[in-house]
């Protein structure tokens, strides 16, 4: 939320300043996220002053340049030189002394210097308007009326619009709080509660409105009153759009408002004032001259502002003339029925409409307006008259327009208040301090509460329009301490506890384990939303995926099935930024479902890689990260959790080539891969990127089974001997382990490939493997011809199984 301060000094009956007025922000849960001083023209002239110009010689080196002097209210006047081809002797105009700095409209600030143009000393300049930021043209110098001292000051003379514009973080519960005058309350409360005298906030007034005639009457019926349940509207004849005057583009770009014309203008200041929404409707081209409330049907083509056709859905609410859609209610409006530069006849809307509605009507077609945005919080449903009145006035002064119909007030079942019972032990309970009763009353009536009822220990307050989040006697404590000061709240002495005893903690500790393992390795660790865009799917993945009902974007519109297409968003966002090798890894969730309330969630353990695994030093060569580089991470976060995968299966995947599935009873454990071109393509990635997704669900349910045991170290050595075997092309080292594990030799610790080797020389569809064994008995030290004889056994074993020929 953008509020100026100038603006909202308009309704303050005292001046603070900008820095306290922040603090008070900030006290009241309007936290001030950023104070920036604003300039209408960037600088401010500061600096600038008039000079007269007193001669104009030809430039001896330069057939486009002049010699100037310039008095400036100096003893001496200054010598400039100009290339502006109107500059004349007896000329009022915009002089850069030396050392000031100027703001071009476009372009770097310049700060002026003595320099030497075509062999002449120049100190200053002359300056055109878009050189300093006043306008566009640059076809020659300013010149200003002859009236103007010279020596004075430039800013003086233009005076331009300053200002201090604060960015308030408000919460969604603070609709109250979305306009300059709401915010004023809340300031006006915290004076009256801090300075113990009454502060009201200057009300936006609406004196002299009065109806001209009765010439231009628009009928008004609504037929959803749910959605609608209060629409006012009023009509004014013979307006004139043009250019809004200066006070109020000032005040509306100072917000970060673009000006349009006096008339949408004037919309957007009510809105910005008081934080009603208006919309304003061409009264020519209401058809039947009558306005309807209503809901189309279902598909029902309708063409918005922005000329796109959109197809209604059956519970968005229209505001229709006697034939057709006009506005997508208090969302967006419709191409044939606003206001243009043409239009002298106008129907404006104040309107309350349902907030559930209208923000399922904006996130169904992406229109995310600041209207929408105010409806969907809930607005004062009491104010659509005076503010109506409000708008209608401002038109009649600006535009030149005569109110020709009474204010037609729709309200079919007024809205009782809500009534809120809160007991001064609950107060104290929950804000940890004693309030007298005088002081929560008074601070409850600055904030518009009506006091129904006052006990000895409770009192009975009716809720403001303005505030429909207010339900609670909750609500009502930290309506008491926010105006009280929330920095002011008393911290305790001693503070009672109960500690909490987990009993799962499993997989937290499994958790940080695994994620050590992983930094101390060079891994970073990343969070990526799990809500992504179904357009990373293809048609039978989306089949089982979870579908988001109102998305927040038409970009993430669905629950991620697995952590592969966030994570490739992060490579692909890295990649961008130049950090082109990653070692990366999270921790998240995948969601899918098997039919309606059937949804099941899981935990995943992605780990990617991509670039070099190692980088290039004095010492090494850089090493690009490949496949077994993250197998073997694997294979560590295994054996980190004790856990051994009884099979590896080499299956087809559409996302990664090469894909490789670890599993331990049936169950999957974890899949690796290189990413595949199409998967790589939608991200626009160039290099490879190699994934491993765990399921972490199953890892935790074996990692429960497994005991931790501590063994000494071992008291006697180990042996290790290297083996070659020639075997076929097709097979795989797998089948070589099982084949060497089916002899069960219990002294055999490990064993490793650590080389395959194919050559013409092997035989055709042949090749070799290199197999490093390692052996250790716990009890003695191993003899050669122990080894010999296991060596002989896994020969032998090979060469019946495998048709392996053992190298020489």
């Amino acid at each position: 939320m953008t509020i100026s301060y100038k603006w909202l000094s308009e309704y303050l009956p005292v001046t603070i300043e900008p820095e306290r007025l922040s603090k008070i922000l900030t006290s009241v849960g309007l936290e001030v996220e950023s104070l920036e001083k604003y300039e209408e023209i960037k600088g401010g002239l500061k600096g600038l002053v008039v000079g007269k110009v007193l001669e104009v010689e030809k430039h001896p080196n330069a057939d486009k340049l002049k010699l100037t002097k310039v008095d400036v209210g100096t003893s001496d006047p200054l010598s400039i030189v100009c290339g502006a081809p109107n500059v004349a002797a007896g000329q009022t105009v915009i002089v850069a002394e030396v050392g000031v700095t100027i703001y071009p409209v476009s372009g770097e600030p310049m700060t002026m210097r003595v320099a030497r143009i075509r062999g002449v000393e120049s100190n200053g300049m002359i300056c055109a308007e878009d050189e300093i930021g006043i306008g566009s043209s640059h076809e020659g110098i300013m010149v200003l009326p002859d009236e103007l001292k010279a020596g004075s000051s430039v800013a003086e003379y233009f005076k331009p619009y300053e200002d201090w514009i604060y960015e308030i973080g408000l919460t969604p519960n603070r609709m109250d709080a979305m306009s300059h005058w709401g915010v004023a309350r809340d300031i006006c409360a915290y004076l009256s509660h801090h300075d113990k005298k009454e502060i009201r906030p200057r009300i936006p007034v609406s004196n002299g409105f009065k109806v001209d005639n009765t010439s231009l009457t628009i009928d008004i019926k609504v037929e959803n009153t749910a959605a609608c349940p209060r629409y006012s509207g009023i009509s004014i004849s013979n307006v004139t759009i043009a250019e809004s005057p200066e006070w109020l583009k000032q005040k509306l770009r100072s917000i970060g408002s673009r000006p349009i014309n006096n008339l949408v203008d004037i919309t957007n200041f009510i809105l910005h004032e008081t934080g009603q929404p208006l919309h304003a409707f061409d009264a020519d081209a209401i058809a039947g001259k009558k306005v309807i409330v209503k809901d189309l049907p279902e598909k029902t083509i309708f063409i918005t502002l922005d000329e796109k056709e959109r197809k209604l859905n059956a519970e968005d609410l229209m505001i229709c003339n006697a034939e057709e859609g006009m506005c997508i209610a208090g969302v967006f409006g419709g191409l044939h029925s606003g206001v243009t530069s043409k239009t002298k006849n106008v129907f404006l809307e104040s309107a309350c409409f349902d907030p559930v509605t209208i923000r399922r009507t904006s996130f169904r077609h992406g229109l995310r307006t600041d209207a929408a945005t105010r409806f969907e919080k809930g607005t004062d449903i009491s104010a659509t008259v005076t503010v109506l009145k409000r708008a209608a006035t401002l038109i009649r002064d600006i535009c030149g327009g005569i109110i020709s119909s009474e204010i037609v007030d729709i309200y079919p079942n007024p809205k009782e208040k809500a009534e809120i019972t809160l007991k001064y032990h609950y107060l104290k309970k929950l804000s940890g301090k004693n309030y007298h009763p005088d002081a929560v009353k008074s601070i409850l009536i600055a904030l518009g509460f009506e006091i129904r009822k006052e006990g000895i220990d409770e009192i009975r307050v009716a809720a403001p329009y303005h505030k429909p989040d207010i339900s609670l006697p909750a609500d009502i404590v930290e309506e008491i301490l926010r105006i009280d000061g929330l920095d002011n709240i008393e911290i305790p002495k001693a503070i009672t506890i109960t500690p909490s005893i987990e009993e799962n903690h499993l997989n937290e500790v499994i958790r940080e384990k695994v994620s050590g393992y992983l930094t101390g390795l060079g891994f970073s660790e990343i969070m990526t939303n799990s809500i992504t865009n179904a357009s990373y799917f293809s048609k039978e993945e989306l089949g089982n995926m979870v579908k988001m009902i109102n998305s927040l974007t038409a970009e993430l519109n669905i629950l991620r099935s697995s952590l592969f297409e966030t994570a490739l968003e992060t490579v692909a966002h890295n990649l961008n930024h130049k950090n082109n090798s990653l070692k990366l890894f999270e921790f998240g969730k995948s969601y899918s479902t098997s039919g309606p309330d059937h949804y099941l969630e899981a935990e995943k353990l992605c780990i990617l890689i991509s670039g070099n695994s190692i980088e290039q030093t004095w010492k090494h060569k850089e090493q690009p990260a490949d496949l077994f580089f993250l197998k073997g991470i694997m294979q560590g976060i295994f054996k980190l959790m004790n856990i051994h995968p009884d099979k590896v299966e080499i299956t087809k995947d559409t996302k990664l080539d090469d894909h490789m599935a670890f599993l331990k009873e049936g169950n999957e454990l974890a899949a690796l891969g290189k990413a595949s071109k199409a998967s790589l393509g939608k991200f626009d990635i160039k290099q490879p990127v190699f994934y491993s997704e765990l399921n972490w669900t199953n890892i935790l349910q074996l990692a429960e089974q497994n005991t931790a045991t501590i063994k000494e170290l071992p008291r006697f050595p180990s042996v290790q001997r290297d083996l070659a075997i020639v075997l076929a092309n097709r097979l795989k080292f797998e089948e070589v382990e099982n084949s060497v594990q089916n002899i069960r030799l219990d002294k055999l610790q490990e064993l490793h490939l650590f080389d395959i080797f194919e050559s013409e020389k092997l035989g055709t569809g042949k090749k070799s493997m290199a197999i490093s064994f390692t052996f250790r008995d716990d009890e003695k030290t191993l003899t050669d011809k122990e080894i010999d004889g296991w060596m002989n056994k896994i020969m032998l074993a090979l060469e019946k199984d495998l048709n392996a020929e053992i190298r020489k």
